[in-house]
């Protein structure tokens, strides 16, 4: 199955890769202004978000990326990724650094990381309340936990609906759904990197942003004093500003 997925554009190819508490519609402020500046921008949903279903199989997300750009024509993107999103494009970087011109990560996660006790406690509470069948509440707690002072009202409703229509299909998902782990080599990374963190965030994910560029070869850190955990809907104008001028200085449109 080919992942739910938007295309529109001409140019370098992007690649924007949704958080875990999202979908692709967390793109939609940097969409049309990524698509103007001159690139062709794709953005696509993992499964079981969005409108990719679960398989009644294990699956790995890298891969499933892999084969979407196969099935475009795309040999080599650019991966803008947020959260989750920013641990998948690091495992395709190492899996196939041919294929990665350039990555920017907001807030990324990061294969082998050991959570915190407080990334742990949140775990465990949301964890809780989907067994009790709360599933408002661990939406709230969502909410609550990733979003930033900066987020709107209409912002922390559309990351509700986002993360509810997640649950709905993951509570859902048949026997033998879930993810395959894969090893990688983080030395195998080539491609620059802009690495975003929020004051805000939860300290795993700052630690992951700042820790880096001592991992990568070719990564700046960059630290926004406002931002929770989705800087690019919380502040997007900003963070479209940061990522414009990140790509104009390693994948430059014609």
């Amino acid at each position: 199955m080919t992942l739910a997925h938007d295309a529109n554009g001409e140019g370098p190819a992007l690649v924007l890769l949704h958080s875990a508490v999202c979908d692709r519609r967390m793109w939609d402020p940097q969409w049309s202004a990524l698509v103007d500046a001159g690139y062709r921008v794709v953005r696509c949903d993992f499964r079981g978000f969005g409108q990719s279903p679960l398989p009644d199989r294990r699956h790995n997300d890298a891969e499933d990326v892999l084969d979407l750009l196969d099935a475009l024509g795309i040999e080599q993107a650019a991966l803008i990724a947020s959260s989750y999103g920013g641990r998948v494009a690091v495992e395709i970087a190492a899996l196939r650094p041919d294929r990665v011109s350039a990555m920017a990560l907001l807030c990324a996660g990061l294969p082998g990381h050991e959570p915190s006790d407080e990334l742990r406690a949140f775990g465990e509470r949301e964890d809780a309340l989907l067994e009790a069948g709360d599933v408002a509440g661990a939406v709230e707690l969502n909410v609550d936990t990733w979003l930033g002072p900066d987020a709107e009202e209409a912002v922390r409703e559309k990351v509700r609906v986002m993360q509810r229509h997640a649950f709905e299909v993951q509570l859902a998902a048949p026997g033998g759904a879930g993810r395959t782990e894969t090893e990688i080599d983080l030395s195998a990374i080539k491609a620059p990197c802009l690495a975003l963190s929020g004051s805000h965030d939860l300290p795993d994910f700052r630690e992951i942003a700042a820790q880096l560029p001592t991992l990568f070869g070719d990564t700046r850190h960059l630290e926004l004093p406002w931002a929770g955990h989705l800087p690019s809907l919380e502040r997007p104008a900003a963070v479209t500003d940061l990522l414009a001028g990140f790509l104009r200085e390693t994948v430059p449109a014609g």
